[in-house]
């Protein structure tokens, strides 16, 4: 397997699990039971799968009235994208004629 497919793989993998985990604390928090930590929430954020927590948090209507997730989401995607536009304009080698 590749390194672009198996980068593919992990971040399916663990956008999926940002998207699971906001519904499995949103039913937690409706039956009162133990939640999950928000550390939890915003380090599967951290490691990749801010797009799947979005998603998550719009989907169920979860952590929507809390700024420190409407604001620090968003914050973490664009700081990823950030990294990875730097990674790539830093592997682009310019041929100049």
């Amino acid at each position: 397997m590749n390194a672009i497919k198996s980068i593919l793989l992990y971040l399916a993998g663990v956008n999926l699990t940002g998207f699971a985990i906001m519904g499995i604390d949103k039913w937690k928090a409706k039956k009162q039971a133990f939640r999950i930590p928000e550390a939890t929430l915003f380090l599967i954020a951290l490691i990749g799968g801010s797009i799947g927590s979005i998603i998550g948090m719009y989907t169920f209507r979860h952590k929507t009235r809390k700024l420190k997730f409407v604001i620090g989401m968003p914050v973490i995607l664009v700081l990823q994208l950030l990294i990875l536009l730097l990674l790539y304009a830093s592997s682009v080698q310019f041929v100049f004629l």
